[in-house]
């Protein structure tokens, strides 16, 4: 009960150090009433997600086909329907997940016996769109990026169960990109906070490439790219250009560099251009896009325009058309020295290739001066030998005892893998 009363006390003071975020709260309807601390007519009893039947044992025989390390284990640890982004609570109490649909969902696990207990929608008073990036401040402010909005929601960890939470505009809805770019292509948005406090966001374009007339206007908004702000969305920049469709991105907790993961041009065929994983140690920097399509690949509709010459390209080239997502570094201890600082990504999998590949967990080791060494695979088995997808990882994060959870939107589901011995 101390630790409640502290991180109440303590989402009061936040709240009353950022009276601005409520002034610019002002959008019609349930989230002005809840930026106000006033009730809606959402009905109280919030409907859980069954965690049992067929489908739970579906998915559990299909997890003993994934293949991973020595000494590891996984398991069902959620049912969670289209399952995409994780954010994990620093307190521990509930872990929320993202979709590209219209909820997010919370999920909590009361004994701790590392099995959720409970899933239920996140905040139903609130019609979100595309809530796919999910993410946390240190202090348990949560964020959630939707295509074009960014909602905070103060100690969302321990006032989730109610229909009504405080919410407050962060980017009001049609800001975060401008309204004549909504598309119904590359929607999903990822959220990190830096060292340095402020919000990072990911911004995909809509495009497999983009005509040249757009680039102008791309790189002012931070469209293929990604930009941060303030936690109340002010003094936004754009922090990286020529990124064309990131969906995950995370700090190096040692050396504070960002990383994030990028997917590349279609059409080129099944083995080119590769997939990235990308490290920006400052801001301003070009990753390429759409000069290069993947890697040093130029892409054809660019092939004639020179290049900045300032780009920087990725640190690992992944395959092709695995579509890299969600990734995150490892601080845990549960898992062997090895992993210990490296980072863990998602690949979804390919939609357009002649012989699919990805929807596994990848493993990136670093250097001593923070780059890329290797990366493996670290669990696969969702995609089969005859190309059927049994499942497709979207996301990673790590709970507080060390171990990993993998969401999945195929199956609708969210994984716990951990590590057994020494």
């Amino acid at each position: 009960m101390k630790s409640f009363a502290l991180a109440v006390t303590s989402a009061a003071a936040i709240l009353a150090a950022i009276p601005a975020l409520a002034q610019q709260a002002n959008p019609p309807g349930n989230l002005e009433r809840l930026s106000e601390f006033k009730t809606t007519d959402t009905p109280m009893e919030i409907p859980t997600v069954p965690q049992g039947g067929t489908k739970a044992a579906a998915i559990k025989k299909t997890l003993t086909h994934i293949k991973l390390p020595r000494g590891f284990k996984i398991g069902l640890y959620a049912l969670v329907p289209d399952a995409r982004h994780i954010a994990v609570g620093p307190q521990g109490v509930v872990t929320f997940v993202g979709t590209r649909k219209t909820k997010v969902y919370a999920i909590t696990d009361r004994d701790k016996d590392r099995v959720a207990d409970e899933v239920k929608e996140f905040a139903p008073s609130i019609a979100f769109k595309i809530p796919n990036g999910v993410c946390f401040s240190p202090d348990g402010m949560l964020y959630i990026a939707e295509q074009n909005r960014v909602l905070l929601f103060p100690a969302a960890e321990f006032f989730y169960e109610s229909a009504d939470v405080a919410a407050f505009n962060v980017v009001k809805q049609g800001e975060l990109i401008p309204k004549d770019e909504e598309s119904f292509n590359h929607t999903a948005r990822a959220c990190r906070i830096g060292s340095d406090g402020k919000l990072y966001i990911t911004l995909g374009q809509p495009f497999n490439v983009p005509a040249p007339e757009k680039l102008d206007l791309y790189k002012q908004v931070g469209m293929s790219g990604i930009v941060r702000m303030t936690n109340e969305g002010k003094d936004r920049e754009v922090f990286a250009t020529g990124v064309r469709n990131s969906v995950g991105l995370d700090f190096n907790p040692k050396d504070k560099t960002l990383w994030f993961t990028d997917n590349q041009v279609d059409g080129m065929g099944d083995d080119q251009p590769p997939g990235e994983l990308n490290r920006a140690d400052k801001p301003g920097m070009n990753f390429g896009f759409p000069y290069y399509g993947g890697g040093k690949t130029r892409t054809v509709e660019y092939k004639d325009q020179t290049p900045p010459a300032d780009v920087t390209f990725p640190q690992v080239e992944m395959d092709a058309h695995a579509a890299d997502l969600g990734m995150t570094f490892y601080t845990g201890r549960m898992f062997p020295q090895k992993y210990r600082g490296g980072i863990f990504s998602a690949q979804h999998g390919s939609w357009n290739r002649t012989k699919p590949i990805g929807a596994r967990v990848m493993f990136t080791s670093l250097k001593e001066d923070g780059t890329a060494d290797k990366t493996e695979v670290f669990a696969e088995g969702w995609l089969t030998a005859d190309g059927e997808y049994l499942g497709r990882p979207v996301d990673v994060a790590q709970l507080r005892d060390g171990s990993l959870l993998v969401s999945d939107d195929f199956a609708g589901a969210v994984y716990r893998i951990w590590h057994e011995g020494r």
